[in-house]
Parts: structure tokens; sequence; C-alpha cells
């Protein structure tokens, strides 16, 4: 089962803001080989929803922003499951977290993602469509989408 937990930048411990930081750069840079910033300053003012095993180890995590924070909708990003914990469907209640949180904490259901495109039915499956030709995003294919409900 996967624990979710929504917390400000300020409220991480040091050890979560490390795991966070490896688990993205294990998926994110080593798994997918793609040479970019992550840590790119925009953490401070995002919200992070981080998702937890059995265990206590965070396996699940993605970043979100308000209105014009980072596109001028609500946002989801760095959207990342370890590799170990994708056979549990955790990518399915991470989203669902994350789009509750952004309606809870922002009051708004307008939300727009920069979402891999192989990775299109999933967030199909979320209420996202895609808007707009698919575009190179630190060199992988990748699409805008958006959800209105």
């Amino acid at each position: 089962m996967l624990t979710v937990e929504v917390k400000s930048f300020d409220a991480f411990t040091i050890d979560e803001l490390y795991d966070v930081l490896q688990l993205r750069s294990e998926v994110f840079v080593v798994e997918q080989d793609c040479v970019y910033q992550d840590i790119d300053g925009k953490d401070r003012k995002a919200l992070h929803v981080i998702g937890r095993d059995d265990n206590g180890k965070i396996v699940a995590y993605t970043r979100l922003f308000n209105v014009r924070d980072y596109f001028e909708k609500a946002s989801i990003g760095r959207v990342v499951v370890s590799e170990s914990a994708r056979a549990f469907g955790y990518g399915h209640v991470l989203m669902k977290a994350s789009i509750a949180a952004i309606e809870q904490h922002y009051d708004t259901k307008d939300i727009k993602i920069s979402a891999q495109t192989y990775l299109k039915n999933f967030y199909n499956s979320h209420g996202f469509q895609q808007i707009g030709d698919e575009y190179l995003e630190d060199g992988i294919p990748h699409i805008a989408m958006i959800r209105n409900e």
C-alpha cells in the first residue's frame, strides 16, 4: 500500500529531501539516460506529494505548482515511481493524490502537465487530454496535456 503525504519544501527533513532527489535522479537521469538539471530552483515554490511503501521508503513523488507559478494553469511535474514499485499501481494512487492536493490547496480543477508521450494513456485515464503537437524536452518526446473537470 502507498501512503501519501503532501508537504511544502520547508517541511522536508534532510533525509526526505535526499531520498526524493535520489529517486528523481535514479529515474530521470540514470534510467532514462537524460542529462538535465533536475535541481532547477523550483522546488522551493512547489508543494510536494511523497509516496511511501509499507517499509516507509519513498518510492513515488510529484511536485505541484499553483496557477501561474509554472504554467497559466496549476500543474503537476516530476511524476516518478521507482522501477521496483511500478507493478503495484502506485502511479495511479500518486496521480489521484496529486489532483486532489491541487484541488484542495490551490482551489482549481484546471491542471496542465508536460507529459512524456509514452505515458499518454496513463494520463488519459486520469482525465488529461493532449493539446498541441509532440515536442522534445530534454531530448525526450513530450506532449502538453490539460485536465478540466
